[in-house]
């Protein structure tokens, strides 16, 4: 049941990182939310390290983490394949 909830938040968290990344993406919406999940995969890991909680917790320094990390991977996937953005 951990695991249903942990893609579901991630998936939400993916769409919060997408519509707070500027620019047009032409990835599309399947592909931009895919990599947005891994971010949040990757940050939410980061925070639970930094705070000693286990990953599947719950807390508003995972859901920070997922957020930053979400846009850090849509930020260099974007800029590797030529995207524009306006940061």
């Amino acid at each position: 049941m951990s695991m249903i909830l942990f893609l579901v938040s991630g998936f939400a968290v993916g769409l919060i990182a997408c519509a707070l990344m500027p620019g047009e993406r032409s990835m599309g919406v399947v592909l931009t939310v895919g990599l947005a999940l891994a971010g949040s995969f990757a940050g939410g890991s980061v925070a639970s390290l930094i705070t000693d909680k286990p990953v599947a917790d719950f807390d508003a320094s995972s859901v920070a983490g997922s957020i930053v990390g979400a846009l850090v991977v849509l930020f260099i996937v974007g800029a590797a394949t030529g995207y524009e953005s306006s940061l």
